[in-house]
């Protein structure tokens, strides 16, 4: 269930890595109350609350994980090195197989190694998402679930996918930490009409539109042979894209289509480790996405193509593969890198008012950082960002609270015991790799 109102506590020096306007590093207090920030600074006050002791450690804002699949971390390792056609065989088989069970055991799985790794915040893209809203709420996560749309034809679900969604909108709207969403899987299997249903029931409940765009050439030059026109200029002509709106992947655009992106207001999940373990064979345009105005966050995608669920090596990825393609060591940099992890996912998810940055008055979503740990030497203020950017991994995490409430400390989940969730975990491996390799 959701939080009943963790007691106040105030973090004591601390090197604070606020990722405000003005992107400041301090050395400072954190009082929280509520589950919100109430102080952000100097001498926070002490009276009335625990006392946490911050020396040896950063405050950084929860990660935003902009595209994933958690309920796959069961999947890891079972399609690599295969082409996407035969990456797409074995995933589809193995899909056709699952219950709801197995998904909610593989979803605390990925949710607690997201837990950490710092991560607050995932926009999640499956079906049984009813599971995996289960999942988040045992384990603390702030969860922003888009259950799986596609043509009735295309799909394994019981009944008509949008019937699906609306269903589950219904269920879960009213919960404090975890968002229903409509996510229309692709254009490979949602026709015009499915594309439109999604859009006007992501309107009538006021949420979010999550969806695959131009991941691979061959997605973008097999729907071009079907309409006459590349994807995201279709979904524009056919009066799709608009704001509150989140593409994953978006890697073969032009210029025509990253300006109707942009001017649509449309949000971009960049997830550059699957998109180079699975050969792509591009580079998604994100510079000039940020060009044309467009928010940027990252995704690590699922396990199944990544084979990682960490935002540290996300950004550090994201980094060095934007500065080869364009022979340019300037372009996104360690700052803008954070800001994709951070204010830039909750800029997408519409909660930048909410999360993203350690302000008052936001919610409480932070970890803390080890800065004794050895990838953070020198622990220096001016070289934090670049470290959390490049060098930090995901054991660098000592503890992370949520809505102001601890959901791990000392590197151990609070509302789990990681040797229990790792045996279902396996127990639901058993059964989907048996056959599924």
């Amino acid at each position: 269930m959701a939080p009943s109102g963790p007691p106040p506590f105030v973090l004591t020096d601390a090197l604070l890595v606020t990722q405000d306007p003005a992107r400041r590093v301090v050395r400072g207090d954190l009082r929280v109350e509520n589950g919100r920030f109430v102080h952000v600074g100097p001498e926070a006050p002490r009276a009335n609350a625990e006392r946490l002791d911050g020396r040896g450690f950063a405050a950084v804002p929860g990660f935003v994980n902009a595209h994933t699949h958690v309920a796959m971390s069961v999947l890891r390792g079972i399609a690599d090195d295969r082409e996407l056609a035969g990456f797409l065989e074995t995933l589809f088989r193995v899909d056709a197989r699952r219950t709801e069970a197995d998904v909610e055991a593989a979803a605390r799985a990925g949710i607690a190694e997201m837990l950490l790794g710092g991560t607050t915040s995932i926009l999640d893209l499956y079906y049984f998402e009813d599971a995996v809203a289960r999942a988040a709420d045992d384990l603390g996560l702030r969860a922003f679930l888009g259950w799986a749309v596609l043509d009735a034809d295309k799909t394994t679900q019981r009944g008509r996918p949008l019937d699906n969604a609306r269903d589950f909108l219904d269920r879960w709207k009213a919960h404090p930490r975890v968002t229903p969403l409509v996510a229309p899987q692709g254009v490979y299997v949602c026709d015009r009409e499915t594309w439109l249903g999604a859009r006007e029931l992501a309107q009538r409940h006021g949420t979010l539109c999550h969806y695959h765009l131009s991941e691979t050439r061959r997605e973008v030059h097999e729907h071009e042979a079907k309409t006459g026109r590349r994807p995201a200029v279709w979904l524009e002509e056919i009066g799709f894209l608009g704001p509150n709106q989140v593409a994953a992947h978006a890697v073969w655009l032009t210029g025509e289509e990253i300006a109707v992106l942009a001017r649509r207001q449309v949000g971009i999940a960049h997830c550059p480790s699957s998109n180079l373990k699975l050969a792509s064979g591009g580079v998604a345009p994100v510079v000039e996405l940020l060009d044309a105005g467009a928010v940027v966050g990252l995704g690590t995608d699922s396990v199944a193509s990544n084979n990682s669920l960490s935002m540290f090596r996300e950004m550090h990825t994201a980094g060095l593969v934007h500065k080869n393609q364009r022979w340019d060591a300037t372009v996104l940099p360690a700052q803008r890198l954070l800001d994709f992890a951070t204010i830039d996912g909750a800029r997408l998810l519409g909660r930048a008012h909410e999360i993203g940055s350690l302000e008052v008055g936001k919610r409480a979503d932070f970890s803390l950082v080890r800065l004794d740990h050895p990838s953070m030497l020198p622990a220096r203020p001016e070289a934090i960002v670049s470290h959390l950017a490049y060098s930090a991994e995901a054991d660098v995490v000592d503890s992370v609270w949520i809505d102001g409430e601890a959901v791990v400390r000392g590197r151990s989940l609070v509302h789990g015991r990681w040797s229990e969730i790792r045996t279902a975990a396996e127990a639901a491996a058993e059964s989907l790799w048996r056959d599924g390799t």
